[in-house]
C-alpha cells in the first residue's frame, strides 16, 4: 500500500551514473517498490524532492522518465549534492514527488515553441524537447537558445546536433566566457542568440529556465520584441524544502514556488522578480 504522508519518500536505485563534468552528475533511477514504480506519473517541468539519507533533501528536476526509470542531471554545490555524487551504482535514495506544475506544453500546440535556457537550465526543458520532437506535427517551428560560459560545459552537445538536423527546427548555443568562436557556436550571452532566432512572435510560447537575472532580461526583451508576456513561462529555483508550501522557504511575494511553481507566467513574477533578495 503506498502511503499518504507527503514527508515520507519511497526508496530510488541508482542503476546507472554518468559524470557529465566534475561537478555535473546524471543518475538513472529506478523506484525499487513495484506498486509505487506503476503509479508514479511526472508532467514535464516538475521536480522530484532526491533525499540522501542521514544528510538531507534537494528539490531536483525530472530531466526525463519512461514507466520504468527516471533520470535526474545534478549540479554538485552544497552539502546534499556533494555528497550525492560520491554514491556508486546501486546504492539507493529516498525520492519524493513529483511536485509543482508543468510547462504549457498543450496550450503551445498549433504554435512555435521556443526554449531558452543557461547554464545546467537545459535539464528542466529536456523532456518537453522530446516531447515536442515525439509530437512534432502538432507544433509549429521548434527554436532551441542554450547558454553556457564554457563549451566544454554544454552538456549534451551531440543531442543538440542531432535536434539541429531535424525539419523546422533551429539549435542555438553560446559560451559567455570562451574566447574561441567553435563551429555552431556563438560568443557571448543568451542575447546574442535572441536577434538570429527565427520564430513568429504572435504566435508562439517561449519557456526559460535558468539563473533569474537571465530569465529577468530575457523576459523582458522578448516581450519587447513583440511577445505577448502572457506566453512567456520562466521555471524558478528557490530553496525548496518541503515541497509542499508548509515551510516557506520559497515564498516569492504572495506565491510558493514548490506548489504554484516552478513554472510562471511572466507576468505573474515579473514585479517580484525586480526586488533584489526576492
Amino acid at each position: 500500500m503506498i502511503s499518504d504522508n507527503p514527508y515520507l519518500p519511497w526508496e530510488a536505485e541508482i542503476v546507472e551514473r554518468t559524470q557529465e563534468t566534475p561537478d555535473i552528475f546524471t543518475w538513472k533511477l529506478r523506484l525499487t517498490d513495484p506498486e509505487v514504480a506503476r503509479h508514479y506519473r511526472f508532467r514535464h517541468g516538475q521536480f522530484n524532492m532526491l533525499y540522501l539519507f542521514g544528510v538531507g533533501d534537494v528539490a531536483i528536476s525530472v530531466m526525463s522518465g519512461d514507466e520504468e526509470f527516471l533520470w535526474h542531471t545534478i549540479r554538485a554545490v552544497g552539502r546534499v549534492t556533494r555528497a550525492m555524487m560520491e554514491l556508486p551504482v546501486g546504492a539507493c535514495i529516498g525520492l519524493r514527488g513529483p511536485y509543482g506544475n508543468a510547462w504549457p506544453l498543450e496550450q503551445a500546440k498549433g504554435r512555435d515553441v521556443v526554449f531558452v535556457t543557461a547554464g545546467l537550465g537545459c535539464a528542466p526543458v529536456t523532456s518537453s524537447v522530446k516531447y515536442v520532437i515525439a509530437h512534432r506535427q502538432e507544433y509549429g517551428r521548434l527554436v532551441i537558445m542554450q547558454s553556457v560560459r564554457h563549451r566544454h560545459e554544454g552538456l549534451w552537445e551531440p543531442q543538440y546536433d542531432a535536434w539541429r538536423s531535424l525539419p523546422d527546427t533551429q539549435v542555438l548555443l553560446t559560451a559567455s566566457r570562451d574566447k574561441t568562436r567553435w563551429p555552431n557556436w556563438e560568443l557571448g550571452r543568451v542575447s546574442v542568440l535572441l536577434d538570429k532566432a527565427d520564430y513568429d512572435k504572435q504566435n508562439c510560447v517561449v519557456m526559460m529556465c535558468g539563473p533569474d537575472a537571465m530569465m529577468q532580461d530575457t523576459a523582458s526583451t522578448i516581450a519587447a520584441l513583440g511577445v505577448p508576456a502572457q506566453d512567456i513561462y520562466l521555471s524558478l529555483e528557490r530553496n525548496m524544502q518541503c515541497a509542499i508550501g508548509h515551510c516557506g522557504h520559497c515564498q516569492l511575494g504572495g506565491s510558493f514556488v514548490c506548489k504554484d511553481g516552478p513554472v510562471f507566467a511572466w507576468p505573474q513574477v515579473e514585479a517580484a522578480m525586480s526586488v533584489k533578495g526576492f
